[in-house]
């Protein structure tokens, strides 16, 4: 029998549309596997550069009166360690590969390596992360943000795998719709909308200084959805490829309503501090509880309902 949140991703069934967010209990295929284990539909693996990385100093992550604060700075062991780290996957669940380059030359080698190991890695897609809030050098802080900067990013990477390319956009930078056009146009064959807002501060009082090592951080967490949804909402009319709406989603109202912005699938970071990595089987039990009494059979019926 087939479930009402059942859907596919690049012809891979996945149980419900939630996927575990980059970042978040991705660093090795054992805990990738245990959040599987917990109700998710597809798992993002932890961003990977081209040479190992420390990652800011910390404290990394605050919570504030309105959600989280994190600056991690891409802390990971490199492509190659990464890689033979995530290859091996046989679960049901799709595998995205997430990767963050200085440009798009650095993308096209990163590209280039997870070709070169897919049939290892069993992969469903990479997802190539522009949007960064936070790092110096990647995302917004390396000017990512722009259409030319995302054509000459979608460019290099589609030329170097045949992998499926999903493009991580800003919801900080206005002008997200062009950027995900041009993104749809170089070749991307999905959107992610998008990553945590700001940068942001918190100051500690009394040592009258910012918390977070790196000073600043990216806001994540139910403050930052509504600008998630209307990114995806504006997003969904400007183009013909899925989206993953990811930015504040915490129970399965939230990933309905996101759903019927416009994105086929959900991604989950942030509940995971919340609610723990159950919170993935909670979700979707919740989205079908909503379902249910709202008389929808399917999940993709709900696609973009608001835009109608």
């Amino acid at each position: 029998m087939v479930s009402m949140i059942e859907t596919t991703m690049f012809g891979k069934k996945m149980k419900n549309p939630l996927i575990l967010a980059s970042g978040v209990l991705g660093m090795t295929r054992a805990s990738l596997g245990s959040v599987c284990e917990n109700g998710c539909g597809a798992v993002t693996t932890k961003s990977l550069t081209l040479e190992p990385r420390k990652g800011h100093d910390g404290p990394n992550i605050v919570e504030t009166e309105c959600g989280l604060l994190n600056a991690m700075g891409y802390p990971n062991p490199g492509i190659e360690a990464g890689l033979g780290e995530f290859s091996g996957w046989k679960r049901s669940e799709p595998m995205i590969i997430s990767i963050v380059g200085k440009d798009e030359k650095e993308f096209g080698m990163l590209a280039a390596k997870v070709e070169d190991a897919k049939k290892a890695l069993n992969a469903a897609a990479v997802e190539a992360v522009i949007s960064c809030p936070h790092t110096p050098g990647y995302g917004m802080m390396a000017g990512q943000g722009t259409p030319e900067c995302v054509t000459a990013i979608t460019n290099a990477i589609k030329e170097r795998t045949k992998l499926p390319l999903i493009v991580k956009l800003s919801p900080s930078v206005p002008g997200e719709v062009k950027v995900a056009e041009a993104a749809e146009k170089a070749g991307a064959d999905a959107i992610n909308m998008g990553n945590s807002l700001g940068p942001g501060m918190k100051i500690d009082l009394i040592r009258k200084r910012p918390i977070l090592g790196f000073g600043m951080g990216g806001l994540s967490g139910p403050p930052i959805k509504p600008i998630a949804v209307r990114c995806i909402y504006d997003i969904y009319q400007a183009v013909d490829i899925p989206i993953i709406g990811t930015g504040g989603a915490n129970n399965g109202e939230d990933a309905i309503e996101m759903i019927m912005a416009g994105a086929g699938f959900v991604g989950v970071g942030t509940a995971v501090y919340y609610r723990g990595p159950k919170v993935f089987g909670e979700m979707a039990k919740e989205m079908e509880a909503w379902m249910n009494k709202n008389g929808h059979k399917s999940v993709k019926e709900l696609i973009g309902a608001a835009n109608e």
